[in-house]
């Protein structure tokens, strides 16, 4: 019993918030700063995401990807800052989307914040994330010919690239 105790996340201020409202989410244990971090399913990202702007967040101050591991699921990482005047310590969120291996899909979040767009890009060109709604998702770091996603884990790197082409 102690042991299940221990494993209960105390939802943070903004988890409260979208509870509140009705937002399915989940609570994530905060990162050695204390931001308070909130797991969301894919499907469920943009209503959150434009709550989450109502609610104050008007800043996406970094979105990335991760690789868990071979065989394991991506994730889609979104870093939210209330940006204001004089604000010392502005507050912060982190949203993450866990993400199938197979056909990691996820809505882009640029329509919210247009800091979104390169960013994703590289999301989608290093892990292979794909951004569904975004205005312009090509590669951005690597040939647009490029077989694979290099930041995976399970990435085999080739032995050469023999250029294209391209002019």
């Amino acid at each position: 019993m102690a042991d299940e105790e221990a494993k209960i996340i105390p939802a943070g201020q903004v988890s409260q918030w979208l509870t509140e409202n009705g937002f399915d989410h989940e609570s994530l244990a905060a990162d050695v700063n204390g931001i308070e971090i909130i797991k969301v399913a894919a499907d469920f990202l943009l209503p959150t995401a434009t709550a989450l702007y109502a609610y104050g967040f008007n800043y996406l101050q970094f979105q990335g990807g991760i690789d868990l591991g071979p065989g394991q699921e991506l994730v889609s990482v979104y870093h939210l800052v209330k940006v204001g005047d004089n604000i010392d310590k502005p507050e912060e969120v982190r949203v993450k989307v866990f993400l199938p291996r197979e056909n990691p899909t996820v809505p882009s979040v640029y329509w919210i914040w247009r800091t979104a767009d390169w960013q994703e890009r590289e999301s989608y060109d290093m892990y292979g994330i794909i951004y569904e709604g975004h205005p312009n998702l090509k590669r951005i770091l690597m040939p647009e010919d490029w077989v694979g996603w290099p930041l995976r884990k399970d990435y085999i790197s080739p032995d050469f690239y023999e250029l294209q082409d391209a002019y």
